[in-house]
C-alpha cells in the first residue's frame, strides 16, 4: 500500500506528465503553466477518485453490518487508503467476531458446568427478577426456567420463610425451609451478586436424617447402659449395707452378673458397628464355600435352640462367595439367633440358598413364629430398634443384630429383606450380587440336607 502524500503525488506526476506531452504533441513549447495544469487535472483526479472510494468503503461497511452472515454483493476497496481501511476493519472485525465466540463458548460450558451442579443455583436481578436457575433449582424451588424467566421470584416460589429472608435482608446465615413441592429439608443462603443476588440452596434432608439418628442412637445407647448399670448399683449399695442370707446374696450376684452380660454384649455389638463403618471393603478374591457358611450357622443356632427347635438346612446350588467370611457368618448367625429366641419352643427355623436369575446367591433364614406387624418392618434394622422392648430385653437381644446384618451387606454389595406376617412367622433374606458368587460345577438336589462340617 502506498502512503497518502506519495500516492498524491504519484497523481501529480502523471497529470504533469500528461500536460507536457500534449503540448509537446501541439508544438507548443513545455511551460511551466502546462506543467502547473497538468498537476491540477492530477489533484483532481485523486481527489475524484478517493471521493469514489470512500463511496465504495462507505457502501462496503454498510453492507458488512446489515448482512453481517450473509453472502456479500459489494467486495471492499483493495488499493488506496480506502483498501487500508477495510483490511484493518475487517481484520478487527473478524477478530472481535472471534473473541465474541469463544466468550459464548466459555459462558455455555461455565453455565453448563454450573446446570450440573447438585446444589441450586438461582440469579436475581435488581428487582427480584429471575436472570437463570439451573436445574437442581428448578426442582428445588418447583421452577420452570424458560416460563418463569424474569418474574419476580416472591410471585412463583411458595414458601413464606424463603419470602421473609428476601424481605428481611440479613442473609449471614442460611434459612432452612420446607416445601410441599419438595419432599425434603433445604438450606438455602443469599449472597448479593452486582446489581441482584444469588440464591444457593442445598438438599439437607439425608444430613438432617443422619443428625437425627446419631442423636438417637446416643440417646439409646444411654437408655440401654443406664438399666443395667441402675441394677448394679443397687445391688452393690445393698450388699454393702444390708445384712442378709448366703442363699439371698447369691441371687443378688445371679442377677448382677446378668446385667453385666448384658452391658458386655452392648458395647460388644457397637465395637462390632464401628469396626463395620470404619473397616477396609471385603475381598473380592477371598472364597468362602456357601454351604459350609450355613452349616456353621445352623450348628450355633442348634446350640443356642438346645433342642427347642426342629433347625434344618436347606440346600441349592453349590457355589462361593466372595467377601469377609467372619462378616458374612455374623450375618446369618445372627437371623438364626434371632430366630431361635422369638419362635417359641418346637418351632421350625429353615435356613435355605438359591440362585438368581441374574446369578446372585440369597440366603434366607424362615420360621414359624408369632410373626411380625407390617408397620415395623421397615424400622427392624434400625439400631436399638424393638417391636416388643421387653420381650427382646427378656431373651437376651440388644437391639443392634440386625443393624449389624445391614452393614455386612452394604460393605458386600448386597441386601437385606424382610417378610412376615402376624401368626404365620418370618422369612429374613440376605441377596448377594452376582460379583461375589462364583459357582461350582456339582449342583446338590434342592431340598437335601448338608450336615454341618466336624470341628
Amino acid at each position: 500500500m502506498l502512503i497518502p502524500l506519495s500516492f498524491l503525488g504519484l497523481f501529480c506526476t502523471a497529470g504533469a506528465a500528461l500536460g507536457a506531452l500534449c503540448a509537446s504533441t501541439l508544438n507548443q513549447d513545455v511551460s511551466a503553466e502546462a506543467l502547473l495544469l497538468g498537476a491540477l487535472a492530477g489533484a483532481l483526479s485523486h481527489q475524484l477518485y478517493g471521493c469514489a472510494q470512500s463511496e465504495r468503503l462507505s457502501a462496503w461497511a454498510k453492507q458488512s453490518i446489515d448482512q453481517r452472515s450473509g453472502p456479500r454483493a459489494l467486495r471492499a476497496p483493495q488499493v488506496g487508503v480506502s483498501g487500508e481501511i477495510a483490511y484493518r476493519v475487517e481484520k478487527n472485525y473478524r477478530a472481535y467476531e472471534r473473541s465474541i465466540r469463544s466468550e459464548g463458548d466459555r459462558l455455555a460450558f461455565f453455565l453448563s458446568a454450573i446446570d450440573a451442579s447438585p446444589n441450586g443455583v438461582l440469579l436475581l436481578n435488581a428487582h427480584q427478577e429471575i436472570d437463570w436457575c439451573n436445574r437442581t433449582a428448578a426442582l428445588h424451588f418447583a421452577l420452570d426456567p424458560v416460563r418463569d424467566r424474569l418474574q419476580p421470584v416472591t410471585n412463583i416460589v411458595r414458601m413464606p420463610e424463603f419470602i421473609a429472608y428476601l424481605r428481611e435482608g440479613q442473609f449471614d446465615d442460611a434459612v432452612t425451609l420446607r416445601s410441599s413441592r419438595f419432599a425434603g429439608k433445604l438450606a438455602v443462603i443469599v449472597r448479593p451478586y452486582g446489581e441482584g443476588m444469588l440464591v444457593l440452596s442445598q438438599d439437607v434432608t439425608e444430613r438432617d436424617r443422619a443428625e437425627q439418628m446419631r442423636r438417637d442412637f446416643v440417646a439409646n445407647v444411654s437408655h440401654e447402659m443406664r438399666t443395667p448399670l441402675t441394677v448394679v448399683s443397687g445391688f452393690i449399695e445393698t450388699l454393702a449395707s444390708i445384712p442378709m442370707s448366703d442363699s439371698d446374696r447369691q441371687g443378688m450376684l445371679g442377677m448382677m452378673e446378668t446385667q453385666t452380660q448384658r452391658m458386655q454384649a452392648i458395647v460388644a455389638d457397637l465395637l462390632t458397628l464401628a469396626e463395620l463403618e470404619g473397616g477396609a471393603m471385603p475381598p473380592l478374591d477371598v472364597w468362602t464355600d456357601c454351604h459350609s457358611l450355613l452349616a456353621r450357622a445352623a450348628d450355633t443356632g442348634r446350640g443356642l435352640s438346645a433342642g427347642g427347635h426342629d433347625i434344618s438346612l436347606q440346600s441349592g446350588p453349590l457355589c462361593e462367595l466372595a467377601g469377609a467370611d467372619s462378616e458374612l457368618l455374623s450375618a446369618v448367625d445372627n437371623l438364626v439367633s434371632n430366630a431361635c429366641r422369638y419362635t417359641p419352643p418346637g418351632g421350625v427355623i429353615v435356613i435355605g440358598q438359591r440362585m438368581t436369575p441374574a446369578g446372585g446367591v440369597v440366603i434366607e433364614v424362615t420360621d414359624n413364629g408369632p410373626g411380625i406387624a407390617p408397620e415395623h418392618l421397615p424400622r427392624l434394622t434400625e439400631r436399638f430398634y424393638r417391636v416388643d422392648s421387653g420381650r427382646s430385653r427378656e431373651h437376651g437381644g440388644t437391639g443392634l443384630g440386625l443393624s449389624i446384618v445391614k452393614h455386612v451387606m452394604q460393605r458386600h454389595g448386597g441386601r437385606v429383606d424382610i417378610q412376615s406376617e402376624l401368626g404365620k412367622g418370618s422369612c429374613f433374606s440376605l441377596e448377594l450380587p452376582p460379583a461375589r458368587v462364583r459357582r461350582d460345577s456339582q449342583p446338590v438336589g434342592a431340598g437335601q440336607a448338608v450336615q454341618a462340617p466336624t470341628r
